[in-house]
């Protein structure tokens, strides 16, 4: 039996080692925390629990896949539910608007919230759709870095019809051209943040998220995101995956042709005949294969945006809340140009409040609520962060209270903050980049790494610094393309 060592637990390292132990392969994860998921993880503070990472579940059919694939059925691992309301959003006019993940209801609200025609909003999002329809099998289920992946009937479907990608347009050029709202505009452009880009600059075919979001919609796992890291752990144990915790991959070993031998870790050798890096890639060469070039597109392509997290326990509930709550900034354009250009954090952030107990109870006690509070900002450029998150915090509480009727600062009775550095240094994402690298150039998605290497033979990577991108399901998709690249035993 051949042997496959995966470096890193996150969900791409959990997805990869799952599939490839179905194949059967003898796979062993080493990871350097103590626990599985990466920046999936949960966080505790006195009677209060909140979901350290990604809060946002959408297409949980990719995690279902997973235990289909092993002959497993989901509902003994893994429980979620699909969401009524996405998210409610707030402007600083006083605009408010809940949008419904029924496609009709939102058409329905968008229409008389925003005063667009409800045929233009369907349109809409129809394209948004066929865009997705064309796409989606080549660029994010395969590897775009192999040629066979263009040789084929969706490949020039799909080319014969580029203009309804609106590649040439910014996302936010392709929204204007659509509609006349500036607050639907803002709304629409927002999703460009779903990858850490810029609706400025990121490519118009960039809608294909909208669509994901607003025709497959949105879902919220029972016992929290951690959960869906806690039921691939199992399922990857139950078919044989071996993991090694808290233990830190020191180098990746190769023969003298560079072909793959094993790893250091600890001061011990371990024989492998394939690596799979669900680390990020720009560590993966900086520091494990050190005698190996890094390229230089790892090197200068732009990181993603990163974030600063308030973790606050609330003596209070709000009724005018739900699960993702979203408060927009009065000038987006400049928002996102403090962001990417002068790497700084905005005066005005639109500011991300999800709270689990709306839906998950337990997660904080009675009559309170936990609230992760979020605001994208540069990755760690060596600004001042101790400084930049007072400025911050004091900006985010009187922005909240002032929408809410509220003395926010009152009733905040326990809190932990999160800043790029140390999402850099509790995830190792290069910069604490929370997607990698962004996605704002039109050939973005071209320059990402690929899923192998050209020049080391049997080294793969998956994860959210690599092709297609970050995120829950694009990590997923990853792990589904090197599983594909991976041949039978």
């Amino acid at each position: 039996m051949k042997n496959i060592i995966v470096i890193g637990a996150g969900i791409a390292g959990l997805a990869s080692s799952i599939r490839l132990a179905v194949k059967g392969y003898s796979v062993k994860v080493f990871e350097a925390n103590s626990y599985p998921g990466g920046k999936i993880s949960s966080v505790k503070m006195d009677q209060f629990r909140f979901d350290g990472g990604p809060p946002l579940l959408t297409m949980p059919n990719f995690i279902t896949e997973l235990f289909e694939l092993a002959g497993e059925n989901p509902d003994d691992y893994f429980k979620y539910k699909k969401k009524e309301v996405s998210c409610v959003y707030f402007w600083n006019d006083g605009k408010k608007f809940t949008a419904h993940s029924d496609s009709e209801k939102f058409a329905i609200e968008a229409s008389k919230t925003f005063d667009e025609p409800e045929k233009n909003i369907k349109k809409y999002f129809e394209r948004a759709k066929k865009k997705y329809d064309l796409i989606a099998s080549i660029f994010l289920e395969k590897s775009l870095h192999k040629t066979k992946t263009y040789f084929s009937t969706k490949t020039l479907k799909s080319l014969f019809q580029l203009r309804i990608f609106e590649i040439q347009k910014s996302l936010h050029q392709a929204n204007t051209d659509s509609f006349d709202s500036k607050h639907l505009i803002q709304f629409l452009d927002r999703y460009a943040t779903y990858n850490g880009s810029n609706p400025y600059q990121t490519s118009g075919i960039m809608s294909v998220i909208q669509h994901l979001e607003k025709n497959y919609g949105t879902y919220v796992a029972k016992k929290g995101m951690f959960s869906i890291a806690e039921s691939l752990f199992k399922l990857a144990k139950k078919v044989g995956v071996k993991f090694d915790f808290e233990t830190t991959i020191d180098e990746i070993i190769l023969d003298p042709k560079k072909k793959i031998k094993g790893v250091k870790a600890k001061g011990k050798t371990y024989n492998s005949d394939i690596v799979i890096s669900n680390m990020d890639v720009y560590y993966t060469y900086n520091k494990l294969i050190k005698k190996v070039k890094t390229p230089s597109s790892i090197i200068n392509q732009e990181r993603s945006s990163s974030a600063v997290i308030f973790y606050w326990g609330i003596k209070k509930t709000f009724k005018e809340l739900d699960l993702h709550n979203i408060f927009f900034s009065s000038d987006y354009k400049s928002e996102f140009k403090s962001i990417f250009e002068d790497k700084k954090v905005s005066n005005d952030p639109t500011i991300y409040i999800n709270i689990t107990s709306k839906e998950i109870p337990e997660d904080a006690p009675k009559g309170h609520e936990n609230w992760y509070v979020m605001i994208n900002t540069p990755p760690d450029y060596g600004q001042d962060w101790s400084k930049i998150v007072e400025n911050l915090r004091s900006i985010v509480i009187k922005k909240i209270s002032t929408q809410l009727g509220v003395n926010l600062e009152e009733i905040i009775i326990c809190e932990k903050i999160i800043t790029p550095v140390l999402i850099q240094k509790n995830s190792k994402s290069y910069m604490g980049a929370l997607y990698g690298t962004s996605s704002n150039d039109l050939f973005s998605a071209f320059l990402r790494h690929p899923n192998f290497s050209n020049r080391i033979k049997n080294l793969y990577f998956c994860g959210g610094s690599v092709h297609p991108g970050g995120g829950i399901p694009l990590c997923l998709l990853s792990a589904k393309i090197v599983d594909d690249l991976i041949p039978k035993l």
